[in-house]
């Protein structure tokens, strides 16, 4: 049945916004010095014919979405002809309805089929992955919301339940096998945290290249009005959560970082830590092994590790590890591998306990993957993927809502803070963390409440086919 508050997506535009890293950053065997930001304008048409434009943004995070021996230069390539493709599917796609209802649509009628066309013409040796394909859709998905909270003029979280959704959770998901969960009645509001709060704690990422001490700089560092050392950004920003990015192939090197990184907090009176392992863990046993140690040698240190982050593959389906050891020791949080909600529930099957969300695999698959994880009493966080400008937006709204084990992880002001100076003019407590946090406070509005008409951003010409 149409409703009044039903919208369908009409034409999409594509804009690409290059950023230089200030630092590397490595992700896992890799490192990154350049990212190009997708941004996407959806317009979409409302029933009674108006027309309403929303906006969306994503990182197109080559190393992080495509580990591969290919070349970054062929793989970014296509990443952005990949983009173009879905400027043209989302234009024609017939959708009507609720961002979700239409968001879930795509992804099951057009998304695979669209990327396995795309794979087929390329005639490649690898494929582009399932998850580069997300993250690349993740754009058009979150412009789409923001269109749907425009055209309703609400703020994006307080449309979804009815009567603006029609159809409930038990439409899109399905319970563990056993579990005493009916979907049946429940939207995502169900699942949301009441009151979500103004502030959130900030977690600062140390890259696997970061100095720690002054022994470690090369003398090549910038000099351009931000901290280069782990100890002037606790200081400057007042950080009291860091994420530690380890190699998981260099047991010695990973836990010398934690044992190191562990005295700097506690000399600077940071108290919690997490142990990110980069998917590169084949074997439990060796994240076992790291824990047991610290447990032994420095239980301050182990007990600052507030949780584990995706030490084993991406590819959850092939690699079917039992975890349960790893999750007996600490939390132990699925990021990479939990595309989707149905990966989720496999996952807890494993002995994950945890979900990173990410608004990178879409708006739509977030908030679904939130309703599935929470039903089943797993933990939550959200997770960056050095999210700048606007995409920061969505992002930290999504740690807002969620109710996380702790705040959210924000690195983008490490990375690239200078791209961000626009949106920071009217969002300040988005762009630099004080006193340790985020400021959402100046989120306002229907949609994201990006405030995009403020935002004195000149874009480029869209591109097209």
């Amino acid at each position: 049945m149409t409703k009044v508050t039903d919208i369908t997506p009409v034409k999409c535009s594509l804009y690409f916004l290059p950023v230089e890293t200030r630092v590397p950053l490595k992700f896992g065997p890799e490192t990154l010095t350049a990212v190009t930001c997708a941004r996407v304008m959806m317009r979409v048409r409302k029933t009674d014919g108006q027309m309403v434009d929303g906006w969306g943004e994503t990182p197109l995070s080559v190393q992080w979405v495509w580990p591969s021996q290919l070349s970054y230069n062929e793989r970014h390539i296509t990443l952005k002809d990949f983009c173009l493709r879905l400027a043209e599917a989302w234009g024609t796609f017939a959708g009507r309805g609720h961002a979700i209802e239409i968001g879930h649509a795509f992804q099951k009628e057009v998304l695979s089929a669209l990327l396995a066309e795309f794979n087929q013409k390329r005639g490649e040796s690898e494929p582009m992955p399932w998850l580069a394909a997300l993250v690349c859709c993740s754009a058009f998905d979150i412009a789409l919301h923001d269109a749907y909270g425009i055209a309703n003029q609400k703020p994006i979280y307080q449309s979804y339940a009815p009567p603006f959704m029609e159809l409930d959770l038990s439409h899109y998901l399905e319970p563990a096998e056993g579990a005493n969960v009916d979907f049946r009645g429940k939207y995502p509001v169900d699942f949301f945290i009441n009151n979500p709060p103004a502030r959130l704690p900030a977690w600062h990422l140390v890259g696997g290249l970061d100095p720690i001490s002054k022994d470690e700089l090369s003398g090549n560092e910038p000099d351009d009005g931000y901290p280069v050392l782990l100890q002037d950004w606790i200081e400057r920003d007042g950080l009291n959560c860091l994420k530690v990015k380890l190699r998981g192939t260099d047991y010695e090197w990973d836990y010398r970082r934690l044992e190191r990184v562990g005295e700097v907090c506690i000399e600077n009176g940071v108290d919690w830590l997490t142990a990110d392992f980069n998917s590169t863990v084949l074997d439990p046993s060796y994240v076992n092994a790291i824990l047991d140690r610290l447990v032994m040698e420095h239980p301050r240190i182990y007990g600052m590790i507030l949780y584990v982050e995706q030490p084993f593959p991406y590819e959850l389906e092939k690699y079917q590890i039992d975890v349960h050891s790893v999750s007996a020791r600490k939390p132990l949080f699925m990021d990479e591998s939990a595309h989707d909600w149905k990966l989720v529930r496999k996952g807890r099957s494993l002995g994950w306990t945890g979900v990173a969300l990410k608004t990178c695999k879409t708006q739509t698959g977030a908030l679904l993957s939130l309703c599935w994880a929470k039903a089943h009493g797993m933990t939550l966080m959200v997770q960056d993927l050095t999210n700048p400008m606007l995409a920061q937006i969505p992002h930290v709204l999504l740690a807002a809502n969620a109710g996380t084990i702790m705040g959210v992880e924000t690195n983008a002001m490490q990375f690239y803070p200078d791209a961000s100076n626009m949106e920071a003019e009217i969002h300040p407590g988005l762009y630099r963390r004080r006193a340790g946090q985020l400021d959402l406070s100046t989120i306002s509005g229907p949609g994201f409440g990006y405030r995009l008409g403020e935002i004195g951003r000149q874009l480029p010409q869209p591109e097209t086919i």
